[in-house]
């Protein structure tokens, strides 16, 4: 009897050096690329960015014309522009997680990056730089409208709103974009993180509210553990002692860094379906 050898194959051979070949490192700065253009190029994303410009000029436009001549001021024309992308900015945030999942694009994402904290990571740098840019547009298209409002009232151009609460305003944005991305990983299901944040932004609200009035010890909690009276005090330009900014620092630990960090630990190891 005699023993017969069998020589690999060149396919073999080629699949047995693609194997021993390191796996490139992408660099972060192209994964924040990338994650950007995922933004701009689905429907849903391009969409909700483009909003974000119409509704500006929307918003701008109906302070000119049903606006009293005395209310149109700059800050009249930031509330108007700041409604919408309260709104908009942490939508932009879950879909540009949750699409990963709903769109079974994670399949080849995290196949060219195992590293999925790297992606998640690229994702929130991306959101923080289109939550930026999308306030610098709202605020240049609020001065556009003031300078065209009061030109057309035949009044002064009153700039109410002070260099030190500009900041604040953005920031206050960028916090709801946070609790829309936390949502986004914790959930990991565009409707389920949508439905979510509005029932954390505006039904969970109004009951610790309402707790606050009926128990008188909750009222000194409250600020301690509501992200929204926290964000609504950025919103006015109001967090100014010590004491304010770590309640901001509190309610950010409670909603953003405590679940996002749990949420991170289960994604890790969630299997996209």
């Amino acid at each position: 009897m005699t023993a017969t050898t069998v020589s690999p194959t060149t396919s073999d051979q080629s699949a047995v050096v693609r194997a021993r070949r390191p796996v490139r490192h992408i660099p972060t700065a192209r994964l924040i690329k990338v994650e950007l253009r995922k933004m701009f190029n689905t429907r849903s994303g391009f969409w909700m960015l483009l909003s974000i410009g119409v509704l500006s000029v929307v918003a701008t436009g109906a302070v000119i014309i049903f606006a009293p001549d005395d209310a149109v001021t700059y800050e009249s024309f930031a509330t108007a522009i700041g409604l919408p992308m309260s709104v908009i900015l942490p939508m932009i945030a879950i879909l540009g997680v949750t699409s990963e999942w709903s769109q079974r694009s994670g399949l080849t994402t995290f196949t060219l990056v195992p590293g999925r904290g790297r992606v998640i990571g690229a994702k929130a740098i991306a959101t923080f730089l289109v939550g930026v840019v999308s306030m610098g547009v709202a605020f240049a298209v609020g001065a556009l409208g003031n300078l065209a409002g009061s030109a057309l009232a035949g009044v002064d151009t009153v700039w109410d709103i002070s260099l030190s609460t500009a900041p604040q305003i953005v920031l206050g944005n960028l916090v709801g974009m946070a609790i829309g991305f936390t949502l986004g990983v914790v959930l990991r299901n565009s409707a389920a993180a949508i439905v979510g944040y509005f029932v954390v932004s505006l039904v969970l609200p109004g009951i610790l509210a309402l707790l606050a009035q009926v128990r008188e010890w909750f009222s000194d909690v409250q600020p301690w553990i509501d992200w929204n009276y926290t964000q609504v005090t950025l919103f006015d330009g109001a967090t100014n002692t010590g004491r304010e900014w770590a309640m901001l620092g509190s309610t950010t630990a409670i909603w953003i860094v405590l679940p996002l960090t749990v949420g991170l630990l289960f994604l890790r190891r969630s299997e996209v379906k």
